[in-house]
């Protein structure tokens, strides 16, 4: 079956959402939503996720799912505000728990933070399935970037999170705590085994330098004939020399701090204090 999708771009974090419907029926779901958070403020903003609202409210559509990809570094989910407003269980790769752990030390959490990933509806393994409508969706589990990372194989399409970029951008980022460059190798050549025509939707993009228009969508052999990182047989060695080297030579992503505090959590803020207050650490030297 082929999906209807409808992709939310958000300019602040270059982050693609996606509402997945049924094409025979009004189930959809959503993946890797967006709340909007301005760093310098403190302030959190619902515009890009009431965005999705209105879109499945005027067409009338029954939110079955809300997706993560991943522990998202640069922006912050807005899936409990979509779960309050339109339903959908959340849902993550189970390896989030490793997330939660890592993280756990690296904000000095205390006791009070679950990292057995309850904070979530659905923790999916390799090899899961999911019913949206009629729509049948198949769980890869594809981690390098993180730890947690998951392909959602929804009909004839992919939706990949951070693991691919636009053929003329390349890949993710394997320098978090957790990541692999080798892993991610691996990991893109399960999605490159998927038919030459599945579609390739991703969750980010940068405009590479000749480009005019952003995209998001692409094609498994476009991807294995294109792709500038793994694109036309590169191999494993020379992939991780690139990439390790590419690393080395990024910043960290602007919202990665309250991103990875809220994420870790299924979106929610840390409890508040009496008072009512919420406040996000920054650990220092830590990242």
């Amino acid at each position: 079956m082929t999906p209807d999708v409808t992709a939310f771009f958000d300019k602040a974090t270059n982050t693609i959402s996606f509402v997945v419907k049924d094409p025979e029926g009004a189930s959809c779901a959503i993946i890797d939503s967006v709340l909007d958070f301005d760093y310098s403020s403190g302030r959190t903003d619902t515009k890009s996720a009431d965005e999705i609202i209105a879109h499945v409210m005027a067409n009338k559509l029954k939110v079955e799912w809300i997706l993560e990809s991943h522990v998202h570094a640069d922006h912050l989910s807005a899936a409990p505000y979509l779960q309050e407003k339109i339903g959908g269980k959340i849902g993550i790769g189970k390896n989030i728990t490793i997330v939660q752990d890592t993280f756990g030390k690296v904000f000095n959490e205390g006791t009070e933070f679950q990292r057995d990933g309850s904070q979530f509806d659905k923790l999916f393994e390799e090899g899961d399935s999911f019913m949206i409508g009629q729509l049948r969706g198949d769980v890869l589990h594809t981690p390098g970037h993180t730890p947690a990372c998951m392909t959602y194989v929804i009909g004839n399409s992919a939706f990949v999170g951070d693991t691919l970029f636009m053929p003329d951008f390349g890949t993710a980022r394997c320098d978090f705590p957790g990541g692999s460059s080798e892993t991610l190798y691996q990991s893109i050549q399960k999605i490159l085994a998927l038919p030459n025509e599945t579609r390739i939707f991703v969750g980010h993009d940068y405009k590479a330098p000749g480009r005019e228009e952003y995209a998001w969508e692409t094609t498994v052999g476009e991807q294995k004939a294109n792709n500038v990182h793994v694109g036309d047989g590169a191999d494993k060695d020379s992939f991780v020399q690139m990439r390790d080297s590419r690393d080395a030579s990024l910043a960290m992503p602007k919202l990665i701090i309250p991103s990875l505090q809220v994420n870790m959590r299924a979106g929610q803020m840390p409890e508040p204090d009496e008072d009512g207050d919420v406040f996000l650490k920054v650990p220092v030297n830590k990242l």
